[in-house]
């Protein structure tokens, strides 16, 4: 559903900064409150994609921080993504996203983990799926539901997801191995 979402995205500023979101959640399979405590300085470009440090995390109780690669894509390229908001939205430090108001006027502050939420639930309605199915989790979950039927191995999965436990994983990975 993701790359069905992104290209109903408007082309405006709101519009850029929402597929920014949606693409970048999934690919780094990111909690809501991971993508809204990004700043621009944990950004760093690599030959090889873009690393992201999650400066604290649901699982990372020490506070240790992580790093999540995210890799280019082919049909819709979170990075590229990331590059035409902030980009557009003129944004060299600070929070990455950031809410907009009426009149397109950015602001300063961190967009809230509540607004993730509504921007995947009104994506999924402009598509002509049920908002009430999804949420900012649809993301993570999207992630490992997709790289489990692409037959990724559990582990990558996991590295990604930054999950510690199998068990949890294999919730995800259940329904899609029914079949096969």
């Amino acid at each position: 559903y993701i790359l069905a979402m992104v290209k109903v995205a408007p082309d405006s500023l709101t519009g850029l900064r929402d597929r920014a979101v949606l693409l970048l959640g999934f690919a780094g399979a990111m909690r809501r409150s991971e993508l809204v405590g990004l700043n621009v300085n944990d950004l760093k470009e690599t030959r090889a994609g873009l690393r992201l440090y999650i400066r604290t995390s649901k699982t990372d109780q020490e506070r240790l921080g992580q790093i999540v690669a995210i890799a280019p894509g082919n049909t819709a390229c979170p990075i590229k993504a990331l590059r035409a908001w902030l980009a557009a939205a003129k944004i060299t430090s600070g929070p990455i996203f950031r809410p907009i108001f009426n009149g397109g006027h950015l602001s300063t502050s961190r967009l809230s983990d509540r607004a993730v939420a509504e921007i995947v639930k009104t994506y999924a309605k402009r598509i002509g799926l049920d908002p009430a199915s999804f949420s900012a989790h649809s993301l993570r979950a999207g992630f490992l539901t997709s790289a489990a039927q692409s037959g990724a191995s559990v582990f990558k999965m996991m590295d990604v997801s930054r999950h510690k436990s199998m068990d949890t994983v294999r919730g995800y990975i259940r329904d899609t191995e029914l079949f096969r």
